[in-house]
C-alpha cells in the first residue's frame, strides 16, 4: 500500500458504477476497488497513525454494504456485514408469497424435508427471526477481507475471521469449511483453542459467504488450495497447520499435499473419506488391508455410507453434474434453499437439537451471500470433474495427519484407507456426533486439537517456533 493522506476521504460508488473505476483516487494514495456484483464498497483512507473514524453510508440498491478500512497490521481491510434495509423486505415478500407443495401422510422424512416443517420455518423466518441481531452478533466476530491474486483465475476478495491469541507463540491454525457450511462453523471452536493456544483464521471459500466468486470454469482442488495458503502467508504465518470438514477435508488434503512440509505443518480432520489402498501406490497397506479383518464398527460405517449413497446422494449427482439448473430455484426461492439446506443440517447430524433460529441464520448466512446460494453448488462439479474422478484422489501429505472419527459422518472409511492419506499419528473415534462436528461436538473435536497438537501430542511442536504455551 501507498501511504495514506493525513485528510480522510470517503469514496462511494454505486455498484453499477464499481466495475468502471479499478482504482479510487485520493490526493497521492489509492486503494484499488473490484467489481463486486451487487455490492456497495465502501472505503475509508486514513493516516496510518489515526483510528478508523466512522462514516455515513448511502444506501444503493444491494445486497450487502461491506464496510472496507485500510489494512492494519497485515491482517487486511476491516469487514462489517449489513444486509440492506431493502434486501430484507423482499425476503419477507418471497417468503409470503410462497407455493408449497402438499405432503404425504405418514411419508416422514421418506419423501424429503416434511412440509410441517418448512412451514413453521417459513413462518418464523417471515416474522419472528431476527436477522439484525444475528447481524449484531456475527459481527462481534473479527472480520476482513484480502484481495488473493490466483494463477489463471485473477484476484479474488476472500472474507475470513481472524482471532489472534493474546500469546505470540500460540499456533497458526487454518479452519476450512465445506457446502453446506460457512465459516461460522468456526465459532463454538474459539473459547476452546487457548491451551494450547492458536492463532485462528477461517476463510469463507470462494463462491460461499462473503468472498468473491471465480468467474471461470475449472476453479478446483489446486486453486482452493493456492487460496487458503496464500491467505495465511500474507497474515504472516509461514508454516501452520490446518483443520476441515466436508470439503475441508479435501481442501485441507490438498493444501498440505500441495504446500506441506514448507508451509502445512499439520493436519486434522473430521472427515474420514479416503480410497483404498492399491498395490501400486501403497503396497504394504494393501497387504495389510487384505489381511486384516474390519472391526464391529467399521462394518457398521461402511453400511452406514452404502445406504446414504442409495438413498441421500441426490443432491450430490445433481450438484456434481447441473448444478445451475438447481441454482435457479435456490437463488430465487428462499424457501426452496431453506427445505435444500435443512435436509442436510437434520439428516446429517447426530440428533443434534437444532434450534429454529440457529437453522435460519444458517441458511441466511447462504441467502444474502456475496455471489448468491447458487455459485457455493459449484465446488461438487469442479471437484470431482463431473464426477469422473473421486474428489479425494490425488491427496498425499507429508505432514502428520490426524483424523477425527464421528458415528454420524456421511463417508466412513475403514482404518487402512485413511492411512493413505498421509503420515497418520493422531486416530480418535467418537461415541456421538455427525457432520458438523465443529457445531454438534466442539468440546470433543477441541480435545483432539488440544491431544494432538498441545504437550505430550503426537504432532506437538511441528510449527518451529510456536508451541502454544507460554
Amino acid at each position: 500500500m501507498q501511504p495514506f493522506p493525513k485528510e480522510s476521504s470517503l469514496l462511494q460508488y454505486p455498484a453499477s458504477n464499481v466495475n468502471n473505476h479499478r482504482a479510487a483516487k485520493t490526493h497521492t494514495s489509492a486503494i484499488a476497488i473490484r467489481h463486486v456484483d451487487t455490492f456497495v464498497v465502501f472505503v475509508m483512507l486514513t493516516a496510518p497513525s489515526e483510528p478508523f473514524r466512522p462514516f455515513n453510508t448511502v444506501s444503493y440498491s444491494s445486497s450487502i454494504l461491506v464496510r472496507l478500512a485500510q489494512y492494519v497490521g497485515g491482517t487486511g481491510a476491516t469487514f462489517t456485514l449489513h444486509v440492506s434495509d431493502t434486501d430484507l423486505p423482499v425476503l419477507h415478500e418471497k417468503l409470503a408469497l410462497t407455493r408449497l407443495p402438499d405432503g404425504l401422510d405418514g411419508a416422514g422424512w421418506g419423501y424429503g424435508v416434511p412440509l410441517a416443517h418448512v412451514k413453521r420455518l417459513i413462518v418464523r423466518w417471515k416474522a419472528g427471526f431476527d436477522w439484525r441481531k444475528s447481524e449484531e452478533e456475527i459481527n462481534k466476530l473479527p472480520q476482513f477481507t484480502r484481495d488473493i491474486p490466483v494463477e489463471g483465475f485473477g484476484t479474488l476478495s476472500i472474507h475470513y475471521l481472524h482471532q489472534r491469541s493474546k500469546l505470540e507463540n500460540a499456533i497458526p491454525l487454518l479452519f476450512v469449511h465445506g457446502w453446506p457450511g460457512h465459516f461460522l462453523e468456526v465459532r463454538k471452536l474459539l473459547p476452546g483453542l487457548v491451551y494450547p493456544s492458536f492463532h485462528v483464521v477461517a476463510l469463507s471459500l470462494p463462491g460461499f459467504g462473503f468472498s468473491e466468486a471465480p468467474k471461470k470454469k475449472g476453479f478446483a482442488s489446486r486453486q482452493y488450495a493456492e487460496v487458503a495458503n496464500k491467505l495465511m502467508l500474507s497474515l504472516g504465518y509461514n508454516e501452520y497447520v490446518a483443520q476441515g470438514g466436508d470439503w475441508g477435508h479435501e481442501i485441507t488434503g490438498y493444501l498440505s499435499t500441495y504446500y506441506g512440509p514448507t508451509h502445512v505443518k499439520g493436519w486434522l480432520s473430521n472427515n474420514t473419506d479416503a480410497l483404498p489402498p492399491t498395490l501400486s501406490a501403497h503396497p504394504w497397506l494393501y497387504i495389510k488391508h487384505l489381511l486384516t479383518p474390519h472391526s464391529e464398527r467399521e462394518r457398521k460405517g461402511i453400511a452406514y455410507t452404502s445406504a446414504l449413497k442409495k438413498t441421500g446422494s441426490g443432491y450430490f449427482i445433481e450438484q456434481a453434474t447441473k448444478p445451475q439448473t438447481i441454482g435457479y430455484s435456490l437463488a430465487d426461492s428462499p424457501a426452496g434453499l431453506l427445505a435444500w439446506i435443512y435436509e442436510k443440517l437434520f439428516l446429517w447430524t447426530d440428533e443434534y437439537p437444532w434450534d429454529d433460529d440457529e437453522v435460519l441464520e444458517w441458511v441466511s448466512i447462504y441467502w444474502f451471500s456475496r455471489a448468491g446460494p447458487a455459485v457455493s453448488l459449484r465446488i461438487y462439479k469442479e471437484m470431482t470433474g463431473s464426477r469422473s474422478h473421486d474428489s479425494i484422489l490425488g491427496v498425499r501429505a507429508p505432514v502428520p495427519f490426524g483424523y477425527s472419527a464421528f458415528p454420524k459422518e456421511l463417508i466412513q472409511s475403514p482404518r487402512t484407507w485413511l492411512h493413505t492419506l498421509g503420515n497418520v499419528v493422531f486416530e480418535r473415534k467418537h461415541e456421538r456426533g455427525g457432520h458438523f462436528a465443529a457445531h454438534e461436538q466442539p468440546e470433543a473435536l477441541v480435545k483432539d486439537f488440544q491431544d494432538m497438537f498441545g504437550k505430550g501430542g503426537s504432532a506437538f511442536g511441528v510449527v518451529p517456533g510456536r508451541n502454544g504455551y507460554a
